[in-house]
């Protein structure tokens, strides 16, 4: 059982930093979005090609509520931030139990 235990630590740690870059490429997109870039820069379209499909349904949900501030990007960081502090932590907890 604890190469089991050792596997769901180690996906839990991958989960952790993979979400961690994650969490940090939204926030540079959501700071590269307020001084208006070119839309035809590549790292313009690499930020926005992988935020945007995660950031759209949040928009669609919430829709400019708070005029015109787009806070699709903090819901989504604080969406991040519960997975890392319940997803990962039950994983790994799960993981020394079955050492």
């Amino acid at each position: 059982m604890f190469v089991i235990g050792n596997l769901l630590i180690a996906l839990a740690d991958i989960l952790d930093i993979a979400l961690t870059i994650y969490m940090w490429v939204i926030i540079i997109a959501a700071l590269v979005s307020w001084v208006n870039p070119d839309p035809y820069n590549p790292v313009v379209r690499i930020l926005y090609g992988l935020t945007e499909p995660v950031l759209r349904p949040v928009r669609r949900l919430i829709g400019f509520r708070l005029g015109p501030v787009d806070i699709s990007p903090m819901i989504v960081i604080l969406l991040i931030y519960f997975i890392k502090k319940f997803l990962i932590v039950t994983l790994i907890e799960l993981g020394y139990k079955l050492k």
